[in-house]
């Protein structure tokens, strides 16, 4: 059905409901308002809104403004930080689905109103049927098989992370936030023109399936465009399921049924049993400490928590905020060079903990201070190999605890109760399948595995046996989630989207917030830099200027140049209980807060 045809119907079937947040009207009919920042106002609280937005009572910063306005209205309705983080997350799966959604997976790190703290690892697994060569073909490795189609995708754990995460800290929104995404999902909203242009990049692949095209396909047979209205009357139904009857519905329901059906007539590995057998797993957050701080990081199979943690342990001994300011040239090299260390480790040493032993020595600050000695704020290390962290005893693994093409949000409010969501479909729109009936994009997280040894991904990041495709087994994961606590109580939050420059930017952040004593919104705008080990070069964002770029080159970096290095967002609170959330200014993102 086509686009002008699709809208008609879903205007008639809910001109009879009630608008949920009927205050949203014209956002959803003018492509001004999905990226121009401006001031509103609504009922007795001050509501502020742009790039970077300050409040006492609560705040929120996502990567599009329908979804940002989704957690501050959950607020608004008497919901905590909590519900906004849910509220927002399953807002994203309908406005920025080419990033996060209901068939993707996401790593969630909260801190309640009491002081307790909860890691959520929604990742994706691989399908039973999945085998450590199962993208073999004539004996070779064939990534385009893990990263486009039926093969791509595990099984998707974001909706069981988003309510296990609302039943456990919120208030009970659940069906509110759902039944708000599902309305914007039904009546349509404005294509971005960065939405567009994502779009148009995978526009020839997402054309093979019929369902992808049905939806972000018009009626002429082209990519929908910026300005024209996307409507989702598939994704409406499924969130309104979701939202009635909790994650049973879309792990057990229709969503398990119709996707078994797909991946059975399509050559696909994940069937109802799969997606039945899902479940989300609670870890112990990576704790570690930095210049008086305690960081809260995601663990394996993250390597976010534990590689944020590394390079901010190796430059502990150097004076960052001198260096940035008099010598920039030889701050970004300490930091690249850092971020070669540990992304070194990484390749090595990273993979899901309930299959590999991941050394908890990686954060040891023994080690981490030996590994230090390395760097030079002169020159360049010669060659990077993995390092050799203790791990002498039983408990020396992390394991399992039960008690830019990816998205971060983040929340907070006055009570204490802090969030931080990376969510993720992996690259432009995962696997570029949509279950047809569901409006749900698959990811496509296989490609996360090492399909093998040294084969790089999408990505250019390489791995080892310890991340190999495994049945039940979850992809390690570059996505950081991060909550810093001074004397036991949060300060700061953030997080990033984009790959392996998710760890870089993550850690840049905090570095500029905590050592150089930037104010949060100006450490998210300053310049980037990336290195991944492989391939051995350092990524460099323009403005950090060509007299530090030609410094770099002599000391024996190869430069590469990229305008955007992640999408971030942040949040921060001062001495007088303010709160600060600061989006990405590259994409840009929308912060939101709100004043007593």
């Amino acid at each position: 059905m086509g686009m002008i045809n699709r809208r008609r119907c879903l205007m008639t079937a809910s001109a009879t409901a009630a608008p949920l947040i009927s205050h949203w009207a014209g956002w959803l009919d003018d492509p001004a308002h999905a990226q121009e920042p401006q001031q509103t106002a609504s009922g007795p609280m001050e509501t502020s809104t742009g790039v970077t937005a300050s409040g006492n009572r609560a705040a929120v910063a996502t990567v599009h403004r329908l979804a940002t306005e989704a957690g501050l209205e959950t607020i608004r309705s008497g919901g905590n930080a909590v519900d906004a983080a849910v509220a927002s997350a399953l807002m994203l799966s309908v406005v920025d689905g080419q990033n996060s959604g209901l068939g993707g997976g996401c790593f969630i790190v909260a801190r309640s109103s009491d002081g307790k703290i909860l890691a959520i690892d929604g990742r994706e697994t691989a399908p039973g049927a999945a085998f450590a060569k199962m993208y073999f073909r004539d004996g070779v490795a064939d990534s385009r098989l893990s990263q486009t189609g039926p093969l791509a995708s595990g099984v998707p754990g974001a909706v069981a992370a988003y309510h296990e995460l609302s039943k456990r800290m919120g208030t009970g929104k659940w069906k509110s936030a759902a039944m708000m995404a599902a309305e914007v999902a039904a009546n349509g909203f404005v294509v971005t023109g960065s939405f567009a242009r994502r779009l148009a990049s995978v526009a020839d692949k997402m054309a093979a399936y019929e369902a992808s095209r049905a939806i972000y396909f018009d009626d002429d047979g082209e990519p929908l465009r910026s300005g024209q209205t996307l409507v989702q009357p598939d994704l409406a139904r499924t969130l309104r399921e979701i939202g009635d009857d909790g994650p049973d519905a879309f792990y057990r329901g229709r969503f398990a049924e119709l996707t078994d059906a797909w991946m059975r007539a399509h050559g696909g590995l994940i069937t109802a049993k799969d997606l039945a057998e899902y479940n989300c797993r609670i870890r112990q957050p990576v704790r570690t400490a930095f210049r008086g701080h305690d960081l809260l990081g995601f663990p394996p199979p993250s390597s976010g928590g534990v590689h944020v943690a590394q390079i901010l342990g190796l430059l502990e001994r150097f004076d960052l905020q001198r260096l940035a300011a008099e010598s920039p040239a030889v701050y970004y090299h300490l930091v690249g060079e850092a971020m070669r260390l540990a992304f070194a480790d990484r390749a090595m040493f990273l993979g899901d903990p309930d299959f590999a032993d991941v050394p908890r020595g990686l954060v040891d600050p023994t080690y981490v201070a030996e590994r230090s000695k390395l760097l030079q704020p002169s020159r360049r290390i010669d060659a990077v190999l993995a390092g050799e962290p203790p791990n002498t005893d039983k408990h020396g693994y992390f394991g399992q605890e039960i008690g830019r093409h990816t998205t971060h949000l983040t929340a907070a409010d006055a009570d204490g109760n802090w969030v931080a969501i990376t969510a993720t479909v992996n690259t432009s729109f995962g696997s570029k399948v949509v279950i047809p009936g569901t409006g749900v994009v698959l990811n496509n997280e296989m490609d996360d595995f090492a399909i093998a040894p040294g084969v790089p991904n999408a990505f250019g990041l390489v791995g080892t046996e310890a991340n190999a495709p495994a049945p039940g087994k979850r992809p390690l994961s570059s996505m950081s989630p991060t909550i810093v606590l001074k004397d036991g109580k949060p300060v700061v939050t953030c997080g990033a989207a984009g790959g392996p420059r998710i760890i870089s930017a993550t850690a840049q952040i905090l570095l500029r917030h905590l050592a150089c004593d930037l104010p949060i919104g100006q450490a998210i705008a300053a310049p980037r830099v990336h290195h991944q080990w492989r391939p051995d070069q350092l990524l460099v964002e323009p403005t950090i200027g060509k007299p530090a770029i030609d410094a770099l080159a002599n000391m024996g970096h190869t430069i590469k140049t990229s305008t955007a290095i992640a999408t971030a967002q942040a949040l921060s609170v001062d001495a007088n209980a303010v709160l600060t959330a600061a989006a990405e200014p590259r994409l840009p993102g929308v912060a939101g807060a709100l004043q007593r």
